[in-house]
């Protein structure tokens, strides 16, 4: 049975400033659920009801978790969804650590992304092209809120998030550094190299004049229609696609003059 002080706990970590208290932080649905499970983070508390314990028997944990079996509507009254009938787990929010990159590997930085579904979006988009490095400045949305999590679907699993003042993180290291502005060069002839850093600016101001002294390179998506503005989450995708695509094409080049 859920307890009340269970409820009020789970409830609490909605809010920044409780998760920052408690340290801990919740998923809900089966696919987050059972992304957290089957990752390295610590979980606390498992909150699942009879249709999740037969489908996924084999995730839950045999010892060392809070588990309770619950009904569909002690589940949404834990959560934020309107509908769950399968699982809301809490774990343990991981240090913010800082990270190196190697020549040879990208990473994305976020300049003040303030929109909860962009950020979880940009953290899916990173792992989809293998990206999994994410330096995000201290005004951006913050990871474990609940709607950057759902709209992660289970890729913050698999990301590296760090974060800092980028100001400070760029002027100690020689990264190659590609900005998005809209008067960039077009990324059709960008020559993207081997590694770097892709860096995302404000949904509204772009990147900001401070960070903007850092960028190496100035890239932009060429516009062929009559839209004011890319969405940053979608940017971010189109612009990965490219240095993707072009490291594949150089690759292919390579093997066949071998």
């Amino acid at each position: 049975m859920l307890s009340k002080n269970t409820l009020k706990f789970i409830k609490s970590l909605q809010q920044k400033k409780f998760r920052r208290e408690e340290k801990a932080f919740f998923v809900e649905g089966s696919k987050n659920v059972t992304e957290l499970l089957q990752s390295d983070f610590e979980v606390t508390h498992l909150l699942f009801t009879e249709k999740f314990a037969r489908e996924y028997h084999q995730l839950i944990p045999s010892s060392g978790v809070n588990l309770v079996e619950v009904s569909q509507k002690e589940l949404e009254s834990a959560g934020t969804f309107q509908s769950n009938d399968s699982a809301l787990a809490v774990a343990k929010i991981k240090e913010n650590i800082s990270f190196e990159l190697k020549s040879n590997e990208w990473a994305i930085a976020l300049d003040d992304i303030r929109d909860p579904g962009n950020l979880g979006s940009i953290i899916r988009i990173a792992d989809w092209y293998g990206i999994k490095k994410l330096l995000i400045s201290n005004e951006s949305a913050d990871i474990y809120n609940p709607k950057v999590l759902h709209a992660s679907m289970g890729s913050f699993t698999r990301v590296i998030t760090y974060y800092t003042d980028l100001e400070g993180f760029f002027s100690k290291g020689n990264y190659p550094i590609y900005g998005a502005f809209l008067e960039g060069e077009n990324i059709y002839n960008v020559n993207f190299g081997q590694g770097g850093i892709i860096l995302m600016g404000n949904e509204s101001n772009g990147i900001s004049q401070e960070v903007s002294r850092f960028v190496s390179q100035k890239i932009s998506i060429p516009k062929f229609g009559h839209a004011e503005s890319l969405n940053v989450a979608i940017a971010t995708s189109v612009i990965c696609d490219n240095m993707r695509r072009q490291a594949h094409i150089q690759s292919k080049i390579k093997g066949q003059n071998g």
